[in-house]
């Protein structure tokens, strides 16, 4: 099964290189450990999979506002958070060949749960295994580990004068998280728009965390795009305790969400965390189970109930006053939140994980077909003129215009029609239109199905409607 795995995710790496979808980082530099590149085809997916989920949390709701908030905020930001002191994972080293892992990582492998532990619990396991002589490197198999230091997963940087650079009054950090520059702006949300109480902040940005370990392709990154919202709440109301239902409305919001594009159920999970933030009322994740990780779930979005930590914080650090005034009760609160929050290059994977497909076209012939959902494929429709004839040229352009004003679509003329077609189908274009000889004397198209790859006649005249009830979102 580790072969298998490895061998697939392998597979879908390259073919996601070979197609445009994602390259490694600085790769003509020997590469950059941590941070990926997204070509054509992987930038029109992330922006649809974005887009998809503001439609899904900002369009489709009346209590959901957006947020684009800078990436360098106020130091205090992360000394109020707690993420200066406590936003940091247990490092552990091989003397031998100088590989370098997170220490709860390696007792997780050795059979011991040690999520969110301390770092002295930490050592003591370690220290149990290596007099057991079970404490080996995973690379080299040397028994040279040494004990588990602090890694601060903060990544700092400098602005004002470089001659500032070593004084520690000039050290800003890239956010680790976008949800700091929402409880930051919450006042001027309040100020400016007016909401009433229950309503949600979302917003879409990069986030910068300096891992020890980068695994799993686009998995963990050290460089990537968050999309997260928090949903401010009166924790009491006309029915007493209000965070376990709003916390049940996200939890079955965002599933549905995986569902509606395309997702089975049984390839999700929710997993419970029992050892919670010190902040934290509850808190799950919505796993999905990757086929290129060998068929196991890894978490893809995180719902969390934070309670009035992250406000009462920042008003204690701020001196500002971030309560709420209820104009009807005449009750004055800290809100509570509800926060989810997912990658969306996680989000992609797992889209990808689940649409690419092998299948025995005919006998000897395989083809590669990415059967993303509609709505999410990079390109909608593409066009071809059976050859490169000007006859044929020229009305199969003018087709591709047209529909190129609503649609992203593709003109291609080189190769055979049937390599034209695998090309579509491992981008995971839906429908592929085909202007031939015949297409001159009766002012009709042949269009292609991506999935059933079935073929139908369709009058020009027609097309447009045609292709907006198959693409309606």
């Amino acid at each position: 099964m580790k072969e298998n795995k490895q061998d697939l995710m392998q597979e879908i790496t390259a073919f996601l290189k070979s197609r445009g979808f994602v390259f490694p980082s600085s790769e003509i530099y020997g590469g950059f450990n941590g941070v990926y590149d997204y070509g054509h085809y992987g930038y029109l997916l992330l922006q649809n999979i974005k887009n998809a989920w503001m439609k899904s949390m900002i369009q489709e709701r009346g209590d959901v506002l957006a947020l684009d908030s800078g990436i360098f905020m106020h130091p205090m930001t992360w000394k109020a958070s707690g993420h200066v002191d406590t936003f940091n994972d247990p490092q552990i080293d091989c003397k031998n060949c100088k590989s370098r892992f997170r220490a709860d990582h390696i007792l997780e492998e050795l059979g011991v749960n040690a999520d969110k532990a301390s770092l002295e619990f930490i050592n003591q396991e370690l220290d149990k295994l290596r007099e057991e002589k079970k404490l080996i490197c995973p690379m080299c198999k040397k028994a040279e580990l040494t004990s588990a230091k602090v890694f601060s997963l903060m990544v700092k940087s400098n602005l004002g004068s470089p001659t500032d650079a070593l004084s520690e009054e000039s050290v800003v950090y890239l956010r680790p998280e976008t949800c700091g520059g929402i409880y930051l702006n919450y006042k001027n949300t309040l100020d400016s728009l007016h909401p009433k109480m229950p309503f949600g902040i979302a917003q879409i940005g990069k986030a910068f965390r300096n891992e020890i370990v980068t695994k799993q392709f686009v998995f963990r990154t050290r460089e990537f795009e968050q999309m997260e919202m928090q949903y401010f709440f009166n924790p009491k109301d006309e029915e007493g305790e209000a965070t376990e239902k709003y916390f049940d409305h996200w939890k079955k919001y965002r599933w549905d969400f995986y569902l509606k594009y395309g997702i089975k159920a049984e390839s999700l999970n929710f997993y419970k965390h029992e050892k919670l933030a010190h902040y934290a009322k509850d808190a799950y994740d919505i796993e999905y189970k990757y086929k290129m990780l060998g068929d196991s779930f890894k978490e893809l979005e995180g719902i969390h109930a934070r309670g009035d930590w992250d406000l009462s914080q920042h008003s204690k650090f701020s001196g500002k006053d971030l309560t709420y005034f209820d104009e009807e009760s005449r009750e004055k609160f800290i809100p509570h939140i509800i926060e989810t929050s997912a990658g969306v290059a996680r989000m992609m994977l797992a889209f990808i994980d689940n649409a690419y497909t092998k299948e025995e076209v005919k006998e000897g012939e395989e083809r590669i077909v990415l059967k993303l959902d509609k709505r999410l494929s990079p390109v909608k429709i593409a066009v071809f003129p059976l050859f490169k004839k000007e006859e044929l040229l020229n009305p199969a352009r003018e087709i591709w215009k047209d529909l190129s004003k609503k649609y992203f679509s593709e003109f291609d003329t080189s190769g055979s029609i049937g390599k034209r077609y695998r090309r579509q189908d491992e981008i995971g274009t839906p429908y592929c239109i085909t202007f031939d000889y015949e297409s001159v004397n009766d002012n009709s198209v042949t269009v292609r199905d991506r999935d059933t790859m079935n073929q139908e006649r369709v009058k020009i005249s027609e097309l447009k409607d045609y292709l907006e009830k198959k693409l309606e979102f």
